[in-house]
């Protein structure tokens, strides 16, 4: 056999028994939420699982991300068992494509001597989510011939004196009592709403800690920041736990939010998930204690 020819086996072979080996690096990758607004910052989250042995680096802020716009990035932790490790990312993006669904992934690279492996995850989608409806082109009107009633002439002389009667009375009250009466109506709306909040936060709870997943994760944080957006009108839904850690100044709820988000980032179930509950709980009482202080400091 010539030197040619041993070359074509050699080389044939190694690729066949390199195809026979299963892949050493496992990488996933997907939007968390699936769906967005043009412009509006959105999760991705990245995965790799791949043996201890190996470099693994994720992408920073300086790669290209294609027609995404970077906004930020949260990384976790490394957990490694029995030689295999564990990591994650989550990567802030924007879209402004106008295409109704993206195809989107990164890569992580396995570092080489010389070079590098760029290994992707399957395509993650992304909606647009849109917020109007599409108007048709041609109109449609609907014909009908059946009888229109006609309403019968009315005596609105006597119709506008009480009505203007009675907005002389509503204007003396709330001359004399409008301030109060208002803040009274607005702390008991506050406190009504509170009722509904906590009921829905403790069937979120329960429901979260019997069996711990990423969508009741993002489900009891959801609902958490959904309160505060509503009770101090703040963007905490588009915050980071790092900017709501901040703006709050307490550095020790940025405990808690890792706590719950091991969940759904990394899937790692933290001790004491229920006490981290509980202090988010009174964070929001707080500060509908202080909203209640504000508004009756006015009456």
């Amino acid at each position: 056999m010539d030197k040619a020819k041993i070359f074509l086996f050699l080389t044939f072979s190694f690729f066949f028994i390199r195809s026979g080996f299963p892949q050493e690096i496992e990488v996933e990758g997907y939007f968390q939420p699936d769906s967005a607004m043009l412009g509006e910052r959105v999760a991705y989250v990245l995965k790799a699982k791949y043996p201890s042995s190996l470099p693994v680096l994720f992408p920073d802020s300086t790669f290209r991300f294609g027609t995404m716009e970077y906004l930020g990035k949260q990384t976790f932790a490394s957990l490694t068992e029995n030689g295999i490790t564990l990591d994650s990312a989550v990567y802030y993006l924007s879209n402004f494509s106008l295409d109704s669904i993206k195809n989107y992934r990164l890569p992580v690279f396995e570092i080489l001597r010389y070079d590098s492996i760029s290994h992707y995850p399957q395509e993650a989608e992304l909606k647009l989510k849109l917020t109007i409806d599409e108007i048709p082109e041609t109109l449609t009107f609907q014909e009908t011939n059946s009888y229109q009633k006609i309403d019968q002439p009315y005596n609105y002389p006597y119709l506008l004196i009480a009505m203007g009667f009675v907005l002389v009375l509503i204007l003396g009250l709330l001359y004399f009592f409008g301030r109060n009466i208002k803040n009274k109506w607005y702390i008991h709306k506050e406190k009504k709403r509170w009722k509904q909040f906590l009921a829905n936060w403790e069937a979120s709870k329960q429901s979260f800690l019997e069996n711990p997943n990423m969508d009741r994760a993002d489900e009891l944080l959801g609902l958490w920041k959904g309160y505060l957006e509503n009770l101090t009108g703040n963007p905490y839904k588009e915050w980071t736990s790092t900017e709501i850690s901040l703006f709050l100044n307490n550095p020790d709820i940025l405990k808690d939010f890792r706590k719950i988000e091991l969940i759904i980032y990394a899937n790692r179930y933290a001790d004491d998930m229920n006490l981290a509950c509980d202090h988010l709980l009174n964070i929001s009482e707080s500060l509908l204690a202080d909203k209640i202080k504000k508004i009756q400091e006015h009456e």
